[in-house]
């Protein structure tokens, strides 16, 4: 099944709550992930941000809100229980429990008052309506703005000269850590060639390991044979590693056969390249800036 949202597990959280016990965050997400056989997958499945899980947020949220109603409550850190308003609230058999549920409840009205910035309160219907948490809306519109960036960015790229290409990618290695000094990395990577650019460069600032770098500013997908010349030209610079960069594509065979062979061999297309532009900064610039905070236990926690 898919993962329900957040509004949707309200009532099954505040179910599970009925015990009057204290529970743990995580007893209560083992508790609704079993109780709706949610798969391992399901239960496994990010954020776009790959820092935290889509369930275990969407049930945070639906816990956050219990609480700003009065329903739950958070007799120690890290755990929750039921309160008197809760109980009653089950003792009425609801249908379901959702924004527009809990907006009868002076404690949540004025929770939603202090979160618009012009505290007049007003009646939302999109919130009334949302199927993914705020964190969830941040998170997507986030990697939406990303990806159009990176298709952006990466025909600006496809339109640089030869040169300019050459430079670039001698950017994007120093803000990796690869190539020392860039006087150095110019030197080592900066070798022209048909439309991209071959040559070694040091794995680390001390120069113990070297890596081959052959980049292709392309727009025809690059197939197996081209990574089989590249390979040869492996050997014969005695390098056990290579990183192969284009600003197209690479065939299935292409990427297998590099998955199969002794030397180490990286494939870095034209979507991974813009990737690592905007990661490390290169030819993007910060129009803004938002920090997400939350609570500090550690600071609250008293010997």
């Amino acid at each position: 099944m898919a993962i329900p949202d957040y509004q949707s597990l309200m009532l099954p959280l505040l179910e599970f709550a009925a015990d009057g016990k204290d529970h743990t965050n995580r007893e209560g997400i083992d508790h609704l992930a079993q109780s709706l056989e949610l798969t391992e997958d399901e239960q496994q499945e990010l954020l776009p941000s790959g820092q935290q899980r889509r369930f275990d947020n969407r049930v945070q949220w639906a816990r956050s809100y219990l609480k700003q109603a009065g329903l739950l409550e958070n007799p120690a850190r890290g755990t929750f229980r039921i309160t008197d308003e809760g109980r009653k609230v089950l003792q009425s058999k609801p249908e379901a429990i959702n924004i527009k549920f809990l907006k009868q409840f002076e404690k949540f009205k004025d929770f939603q008052n202090r979160s618009h910035k012009n505290g007049t309160g007003k009646d939302d219907a999109s919130t009334d309506e949302a199927k993914t948490t705020p964190k969830e809306v941040l998170e997507e519109n986030y990697e939406k703005l990303k990806n159009e960036l990176a298709a952006e960015l990466l025909d600006t790229v496809k339109q640089c000269s030869p040169k300019f290409f050459e430079n670039l990618v001698v950017e994007l290695l120093l803000k990796m850590g690869y190539g020392g000094s860039r006087k150095e990395a110019g030197m080592a990577v900066g070798r022209s060639g048909d439309g991209g650019i071959d040559g070694i460069i040091n794995e680390d600032r001390l120069g113990l390991n070297v890596i081959y770098i052959q980049a292709k500013r392309w727009e025809n997908t690059i197939n197996d044979e081209q990574i089989r010349t590249f390979v040869g030209s492996l050997a014969g610079k005695n390098a056990a590693r290579g990183v192969f960069i284009t600003t197209s594509a690479y065939t299935q065979r292409a990427r297998d056969y590099s998955s199969g062979i002794q030397q180490k061999v990286v494939l870095i297309d034209g979507e991974k390249l813009a990737d690592l532009m905007i990661e490390h900064g290169v030819g993007v610039s910060t129009v803004a800036a938002y920090e997400i905070k939350k609570i500090d236990a550690d600071y609250f926690a008293e010997e």
